[in-house]
């Protein structure tokens, strides 16, 4: 008999050398054992997926090469294999805080269901490498949480209805996670509870953060709030962001000497919010 399998850990990589190894040792680590590991490769030729299989040689582990258009993609490639309960994506580069993550959001997904709670979506709080500080998430989403500050995706754990009418939409190249996450919170009135842990290390770098992907990350978060929310509220929002100097706020929170003060600050204004 097939086992349940609780997590489908997707990992995409593309020419990733030994951070490929590195996120897939964090996951290794964990103490909580029910879990997938499904590496998409986008048809890597530095020899990271032949050294992977060489040093992990884990049952849990599936390696699937197959060309993609890109990180969006890939992950849909993978959302098709995956088998587990609960979805999580960490990128190559990125690794699981600790080695108790699994055991925690395992508890409170139990916790969740023993009071008959729908736990759709569990997400918690994101450390920066980079920055070196915590990316604390809001407590709460709401329609203003939506607008600006939804947990980073390596941070959720999306039951797997959530995939099964679509997955990422790869047009939004840059915002497909955001896309996605307000549209499981609008359309299907997922139900997402935050829960106060560190989930995952985020390399820093990434993708999204080049200067040109910064103005397409801008365009497409434009398009998507004004989709979900429509144009007067979406209005609103980006009149108090610009009211409440979000552009400085921003600069301080990206800042690696100002970061760390700057989300102690902000989870103690979520802490009163609770």
């Amino acid at each position: 008999m097939q086992r349940h399998i609780i997590y489908s850990i997707i990992v995409v990589c593309l020419n990733s050398g030994q951070r490929l190894c590195d996120t897939i040792e964090s996951i290794l680590n964990q103490t909580y054992e029910n879990y997938e590991v499904i590496v998409k490769d986008g048809g890597s030729s530095d020899g990271s997926v032949e050294k992977l299989m060489k040093v992990c040689d884990d049952k849990r582990i599936r390696v699937y090469t197959k060309e993609d258009t890109g990180i969006y993609d890939a992950m849909n490639q993978a959302i098709e294999l995956a088998q587990g309960e609960y979805y999580v994506f960490l990128n190559t580069g990125d690794s699981f805080y600790d080695e108790t993550v699994l055991d925690k959001i395992t508890s409170e997904i139990k916790w969740r269901r023993s009071n008959n709670e729908n736990a759709d979506v569990i997400y918690g709080n994101l450390y920066h490498k980079a920055l070196q500080s915590v990316i604390y998430a809001a407590p709460e989403i709401n329609d203003f949480t939506c607008y600006r500050n939804v947990p980073c995706h390596q941070t959720c754990f999306y039951h797997r209805s959530l995939f099964a009418a679509r997955g990422y939409r790869p047009e939004y190249n840059v915002r497909a996670d955001y896309e996605h996450f307000l549209w499981c919170f609008y359309e299907k009135k997922a139900n997402m509870y935050y829960v106060p842990v560190v989930v995952a290390s985020y390399e820093g770098g990434g993708y999204s953060e080049t200067k040109e992907n910064r103005k397409r990350s801008a365009r497409q978060h434009r398009e998507i709030v004004i989709r979900y929310m429509g144009r007067r509220k979406a209005d609103k929002y980006r009149l108090i962001m610009l009211l409440t100097l979000a552009p400085l706020r921003s600069a301080i929170a990206d800042s690696k000497y100002l970061s760390a003060v700057y989300n102690r600050i902000k989870t103690a204004i979520y802490k009163k919010a609770m």
